[in-house]
């Protein structure tokens, strides 16, 4: 009996104990934004690397180092899982982190291509991103293991990151910028657009008027949270209890510009973010 009700108890840890999120910058909000919705009772520890955003021009080596650093910090938590909550990351660091970790780790970009391996009609699908994702070819990867008989056209926007780190998201600036990257992507028809940077979805009804009506847009952040509960439910680690009211359910950190990630953090996410903390992460 003590047995049985101990092993229910250590359960009920697991279960409440919180997911790790990073990103390079504020993108990984969209992730955030997401679990909050699909699995509310979940713990969040969140880390966004605002003082080295973005990492898609940088080399994988850095973004690999620079993910474990981040990675050692979330584990000071406990938590159950993580998620990285950045494509370049997933492309660059996913594989390394998950050989010296002992809980599930999951990235952005298998959750979007198959999606989009699902829902295209003409084979014909795009992935924007930033110049690591594309030039690692790991959406093109991924989905030709789940359909042969399609097309990928890659077009990186380097650009549009930034614009998003700054707030531009309805701005004229960034609609032009968007235009001229997205230009030649319309020109080859395709039907298909992957949000192949978490940043991206901040800036959906831009990118979708650009397109028209007749490309559906894939958002990986939104089919990284399905995802993310599929797993948690089939682990027996889903959280189970209710929120308790004043708990602190969810935890920020930056390693730099906080009051910054605030402001922008409460624009995005409807739940009130009081505060962030910076943190030294070149010291994990």
């Amino acid at each position: 009996m003590n047995e049985t009700k101990n092993r229910i108890n250590q359960n009920n840890l697991h279960r409440a104990a919180p997911i790790g999120v990073f990103d390079s910058g504020v993108g990984g909000l969209t992730v955030v934004r997401e679990i909050m919705r699909q699995i509310p009772n979940e713990n969040i520890i969140y880390f966004g690397d605002t003082a080295r955003v973005p990492y898609g021009s940088k080399s994988q080596e850095t973004v690999t180092r620079f993910s474990e650093q981040i990675v050692r910090f979330l584990m000071t938590f406990q938590v159950k899982t993580i998620v990285v909550a950045c494509n370049t990351a997933s492309a660059y660091a996913l594989d390394t982190l998950e050989k010296n970790l002992d809980i599930p780790i999951i990235g952005v970009v298998k959750p979007g291509a198959k999606m989009a391996a699902e829902v295209t009609r003409n084979g014909r699908i795009g992935v924007i991103a930033t110049e690591a994702t594309i030039g690692s070819q790991i959406y093109t990867d991924y989905i030709r293991e789940l359909n042969k008989n399609v097309t990928i056209y890659g077009k990186a926007c380097p650009l549009l990151v930034p614009l998003v780190e700054e707030g531009l998201l309805e701005d004229p600036v960034t609609d032009e910028i968007a235009r001229r990257y997205l230009t030649e992507l319309i020109d080859i028809n395709i039907d298909t657009l992957i949000l192949g940077c978490t940043h991206y979805p901040l800036i959906r009804s831009t990118l979708g008027r650009i397109m028209g009506n007749g490309v559906t847009l894939v958002n990986p952040a939104y089919e990284t949270a399905r995802e993310l509960r599929n797993m948690l439910a089939e682990m027996d680690l889903l959280n189970l209890e209710p929120p308790r009211l004043g708990g602190n359910r969810y935890q920020f950190y930056v390693s730099d510009k906080a009051e910054k990630f605030v402001t922008f953090a409460n624009s995005i996410i409807k739940y009130g973010i009081l505060s962030a903390r910076t943190i030294p992460i070149e010291q994990y």
